[in-house]
């Protein structure tokens, strides 16, 4: 058996002491083969949700008429190629985006008005697949079309709106019959243009149920396109040859006036002799303005120097600060003397005294060098002035000279200005006229070429065979769609369903640990070992049982309480069959229904029900008189007894404890108590405190997941010292591939081969 609080610590099964737990290994990788259980189990479902969609969809493909394509292409050159001179060059369409340009050529080759032509050419009028007349095909598949189609529309009217009235026919072009409109559409219908990637080749296909036609509407579309590609251009360039004639007419009476009026200007206003005397009064412009530029450059240095000497004291010594000052050589001559005169005065003072004579000469000689010092320094401030005065003078002197050619230059500018229009008139009139005559007559070498920029290159031809349906296609995609809802089917209700199933659930999701499994059994009465069951019914007991015994550590008589989640999991059987299992094995064995609520354990064992537990804990009997003996050796019963209105009461009394205590030391092996459903009502967790073990019966594919954790939680609340879990009602055959992935192909069948029925 395993311990709650281990289990709360670890998460994990450990080894009592009497052995080791045959507890189902929890921590177990998941196989990819696992996976496959969901599969297996749901074989059924996803199979017939395989063959419907597989059998839907071919049935839809070899219901469908066949079609026929083949394709026919052109090239397609940049109108680049056949422009026509330097004409086009200024037609801003001539530049647009080359893409912008063959798209619009895919769309004509869509259109209606190239339809028509195709359609007038083949007088489809008269076809039998666009009159009518074609012979219908009969048989199996026809009835079968018939009815998808007759299906479908009974769809479509399900869910279209409340108004029958039939939509409007399409309204007929101004030049189309509506006989015409409707052989257009039709023809449009089956038209396809791919363009091919990269190249300037674009494939016109055409799909058709019968393949001649199919080639020659493909080969007669391309060829009507490039041969109403040729008569655009042609009626272009014709119009643009009338035009152009005209034009040229018209410009050469232009050009011969423009010349004519420049000569009579030219004689009357001596032109040339202006052009002369202009190009002379330009040149003497020029140089004065060159001249005036250079004048007002040294008049701006000239007043910049001066600006910084004219407020400046001669007679300081700051003056020589300046740079102009400073490098003067009359200034650098004066200051220097009066240096050499400083040092010899310092020289004589060491000598004589003050009032000497050679002392007060000396002086005087510094004073003097002093004032010419002093005078240089106002000689350059008054020389810096001139030379601004004497720019700035000739500056104005220029300045006028330069305003006055300026004048002549307008003044003859105004004479010859007349002269210059005429000229230039001349001229742009002279060139457009060659122009035109150029255009004219590439114009012409073009019309008599008849070059054309779009070509056929294939021819379509006949298909061999239908494209659509394409059988080996369809049927691998209807065999993929069938696998995809088959799996999809089979793991969302493997998803959806969280019951507890498998060992794997139970070792991993309720982290218990599993005593045995019990196989599920046919017929409506209930299984029991002391009748004949089938042979691996017994081994599951007899395999539970071995559990028991390996995994109880306790000395004496042991107490077991059996419980579920949930009523109808098949605890009370379980519990029956554990008692007489362990019974056979030669232990005496006491059977405690402690379910007083819905009592059912003397109904399996077949015991009367007038004395039992609930007449022991109010007083009224003893227990010899409830203890009742079975049809098998060793197994004693205790029933439930009468109904009593607080069970819970009775099972927390003192009388309960003490009956507990006398059993634990009593004359049986092992006590197996039936107590009721743990989610029901909280007498299972009030009894799990004073036993040695609780066995926690589960309902294979009827116990939620969430439901027994509840259950194991609720009963974590009574600190029972072990908990192990049983897997009730297995059905191995449903369940068969994952056993066999888990314990080999012959588990279940190894005993099941027999034909001996246990006793």
């Amino acid at each position: 058996m395993f311990d709650v609080q281990d289990l709360q610590q670890s998460g994990a099964p450990s080894e009592s002491a009497s052995g080791p737990s045959p507890t189902y290994a929890a921590g177990q990788s998941t196989h990819l083969l696992d996976k496959l259980t969901a599969l297996f189990r749901h074989r059924r479902i996803a199979g017939a949700a395989f063959v419907i969609v597989v059998g839907l969809m071919m049935l839809q493909t070899y219901s469908k008429i066949p079609l026929y394509r083949t394709s026919a292409r052109v090239v397609i050159q940049d109108e680049r190629t056949t422009a026509v001179g330097n004409l086009n060059a200024t037609d801003p369409m001539f530049w647009q985006d080359s893409e912008q340009y063959y798209n619009t050529q895919y769309s004509i080759l869509r259109s209606r008005g190239l339809a028509k032509r195709v359609v007038r050419r083949l007088q489809l009028q008269n076809h039998p697949l666009f009159n009518g007349s074609a012979p219908q095909s009969r048989g199996p598949l026809a009835f079968v079309r018939e009815a998808r189609q007759t299906l479908g529309s009974t769809v479509r009217g399900l869910f279209s709106s409340g108004d029958k009235r039939q939509p409007a026919a399409e309204a007929p072009a101004p030049d189309e019959s509506r006989i015409e409109s409707g052989l257009i559409s039709a023809f449009l219908g089956g038209v396809d243009i791919i363009p091919e990637k990269q190249t300037r080749l674009v494939e016109i296909a055409y799909v058709s149920t019968d393949p001649a036609f199919a080639a020659l509407a493909a080969t007669t579309l391309a060829e009507e396109y490039a041969q109403q590609n040729l008569d655009l251009r042609l009626e272009t360039i014709n119009k643009n040859l009338a035009w152009l004639s005209d034009e040229v007419v018209k410009q050469e009476g232009k050009v011969t006036e423009a010349e004519a009026a420049m000569s009579r200007y030219r004689e009357k206003q001596n032109a040339l002799s202006l052009e002369d005397r202009q190009n002379i009064v330009v040149a003497r412009l020029n140089t004065l303005n060159d001249t005036v530029t250079r004048a007002r450059t040294t008049r701006l240095q000239k007043e910049a120097m001066y600006r910084q000497l004219k407020d400046v004291d001669p007679k300081s010594d700051t003056a020589d600060s300046y740079p102009l000052i400073a490098t003067n050589q009359g200034v650098i001559e004066a200051k220097t003397r009066l240096n050499d005169l400083a040092a010899d005065k310092a020289r004589l003072s060491g000598r004589y005294l003050a009032g000497h004579p050679d002392l007060i000469k000396i002086e005087g000689q510094i004073e003097s060098a002093r004032a010419a010092l002093v005078a240089q320094r106002a000689r350059v401030i008054e020389s810096a002035k001139v030379e601004y005065e004497s720019a700035a003078e000739e500056e104005r002197s220029f300045s006028v000279q330069l305003e006055g050619q300026k004048g002549a230059a307008m003044d003859l500018d105004r004479k010859s200005g007349a002269y210059l229009v005429l000229q230039r008139q001349a001229e742009t009139n002279r060139q457009v006229y060659q122009s035109l005559l150029q255009q004219q007559k590439e114009l012409r070498v073009v019309s008599n070429s008849r070059t054309n920029n779009v070509q056929v290159m294939d021819r379509a031809e006949p298909p061999g065979g239908p494209f659509s349906p394409n059988a080996r296609r369809d049927w691998f995609t209807a065999i993929t769609a069938g696998l995809l809802v088959a799996l999809g089917l089979a793991f969302g209700m493997e998803y959806l369903d969280d019951t507890i199933k498998t060992p794997d659930d139970v070792a991993q999701r309720l982290r218990l640990p599993l005593l045995g499994l019990v196989p599920s059994a046919q017929g409506k009465r209930v299984p029991l070992l002391s009748e004949p069951v089938p042979h691996d019914f017994g081994e599951a007991f007899r395999s539970l049982r071995t559990s028991l015994v390996f995994t109880s550590g306790a000395e004496g008589p042991r107490v077991i309480a059996v419980t579920s989640s949930q009523p109808l999991e098949g605890k009370t059987t379980t519990a029956c069959n554990l008692g007489i299992v362990l019974a056979l094995g030669g232990a005496r064995v006491l059977l405690v229904d402690a379910d007083m609520r819905r009592p059912g354990l003397h109904t399996v064992m077949g015991a009367q029900n007038e004395i039992g537990l609930s007449h022991l804990l109010v007083g009224q009997a003893r227990v010899r008189e409830a203890v009742q003996k079975t049809n098998t050796h060793n197994l004693f019963v205790i029933s439930a007894g009468r109904i009593p209105p607080n069970p819970s009461e009775l099972l927390t009394s003192e009388r309960m404890n003490t009956l507990l205590e006398n059993l634990q030391s009593g004359p049986f092996d092992w006590v197996i108590i039936d107590t009721p459903p743990v989610l029901a009502v909280t007498d299972a967790v009030i009894v799990a405190r004073s036993v040695a073990g609780v066995v926690f019966v589960i309902g294979s594919e009827m116990t939620r997941r969430a439901h027994a954790e509840r259950a194991i939680e609720t009963l974590g609340a009574g600190k029972p010292k072990s908990i192990g879990a049983v897997l009730n009602r297995v059905d191995f055959e449903r369940n068969k591939y994952y056993y066999s992935r888990y314990y080999g192909h012959h588990y279940h069948n190894y005993y099941g081969s027999s034909t001996k029925k246990s006793a």
